[in-house]
């Protein structure tokens, strides 16, 4: 099988980085050799591979070595659960610099160093948030990523950013082999979610490949700093991961999106309750105008 690359995009704090984390477990213990790369300056996209608080970034071991040339790839990966390689990108102090410039630094350097071995499955970036701009677009504008899933909810923001990161999406998908690979919906019991998240799919040309319910396993295996995988393989939830990794593995759907127009989407949400039908449209006001 030839190497898959995926990105995880969505809303920030929409569970992303737990998402990929999980689902990178149980394409291990499915026996997939697979490698994560944290685009995010958190640097918590690994975490629960190598249960330690965060590791230690590219930039940041750069920015001690002099530069990046001076890194020997053995710096900046670790093998953490299920002989999951993990690599953090990192990014400037807060405040100085764009912290894109750390996924490009970094995806750059992995492939010169010869990272992405034959051996390899899958690599997964994790994104930062709903981003689609500079570096974190780098994923699908340079090509890295042919496979993009998008983590959302049955929340108003987190549709937003899904159908956003759609339009970054389209953008390049003209120019390169990124295609939109499904949508993982996050549950957060909203009302009606799953048919929700599938009928925004279905605007936006795909599929909701797979509906994670909200489970406070997840919770309890973060606070050791697990995944639900190896927390408590036999808990249901680390089953529904398991239907989820089976379900990318099989995966053949990928599409270019198609976006839809705030008011159809608004539409959208109207139908299932979310705004009311004399609610103005919050995009574009401020804060002061929406009444926070």
């Amino acid at each position: 099988m030839s190497l898959r690359q995926c990105a995880i995009y969505g809303k920030g704090g929409i569970g992303k980085s737990t998402t990929t984390q999980n689902l990178v477990a149980a394409l291990s213990e499915a026996g997939k050799k697979v490698m994560i790369v944290g685009c995010d300056p958190k640097a918590d996209s690994t975490r629960l591979m190598l249960h330690s608080k965060a590791q230690t970034t590219v930039m940041h071991l750069a920015a001690e070595a002099g530069s990046v040339e001076d890194l020997e790839l053995e710096d900046v990966m670790s093998v953490g659960y299920g002989d999951v390689k993990c690599v953090e990108s990192g990014g400037p102090e807060p405040g100085v610099g764009c912290a894109g410039r750390g996924v490009i630094t970094a995806i750059n350097f992995l492939e010169e160093e010869g990272a992405y071995d034959e051996d390899l499955d899958f690599v997964f970036y994790d994104v930062l948030g709903d981003v689609v701009c500079g570096g974190f677009a780098m994923p699908i504008r340079e090509n890295k990523a042919q496979e993009i899933y998008i983590v959302v909810s049955g929340e108003m923001m987190a549709m937003y950013a899904a159908n956003n990161i759609a339009k970054g999406i389209v953008k390049y998908a003209s120019s390169g082999g990124v295609r939109l690979a499904g949508l993982i919906c996050n549950s957060r019991n909203t009302a009606r979610e799953d048919e929700l998240i599938d009928e925004l799919a279905r605007q936006l040309g795909t599929q909701m490949i797979h509906f994670v319910p909200r489970d406070n396993e997840v919770q309890r295996a973060e606070i050791r700093r697990m995944t639900v995988i190896e927390y408590n393989p036999k808990a249901k939830q680390a089953d529904e991961y398991r239907t989820l990794a089976k379900k990318v593995i099989e995966n053949q759907k990928f599409v270019i999106p198609t976006p839809v127009s705030m008011d159809a989407l608004e539409e959208v949400m109207m139908s299932f309750g979310l705004l009311e039908e004399d609610d103005e449209s919050i995009v574009g006001q401020t804060a002061a105008e929406v009444g926070a």
